[in-house]
């Protein structure tokens, strides 16, 4: 068996669209026999997880699964390989940055909570 990383692509769609159009980009790690084999397990993931709910403001949000993106064979596992990469251009450097840091920040403190709890 063999590990494969695989980018799994929704379009989320909030009440009627009309809005800035949203995708989430799932990295997914996958153990299967061969390329083919990790494809359709990152195809069955996105399907399953195709779904639709209302937010708390009664709208309908729909998670619509677009496709798989990406798809690469992890030939070995090695203590900081890269594993993916993406360059962002983005309108405001500042607000991407402190976006960075908050998320930075919140996995910190989440970790040194959970720390806190195993103690």
């Amino acid at each position: 068996m063999n590990w494969y990383l695989s980018k799994i692509i929704f379009r989320i769609i909030c009440g009627d669209g009309n809005h800035a159009p949203q995708f989430d980009e799932q990295l997914r790690l996958l153990c299967a026999s061969d390329n083919e084999q990790a494809f359709d397990k990152a195809l069955s993931i996105g399907q399953q997880e195709a779904q639709h709910f209302s937010n708390q403001q009664g709208k309908l949000v729909e998670w619509k699964f677009i496709g798989v993106a990406e798809l690469y064979r992890i030939s070995e596992l090695i203590d900081g390989a890269e594993l993916f990469s993406r360059v962002q251009e983005t309108d405001c450097a500042d607000t991407y940055i402190q976006m960075v840091q908050r998320r930075a920040a919140f996995i910190r403190d989440s970790n040194t909570l959970r720390h806190l709890q195993l103690l």
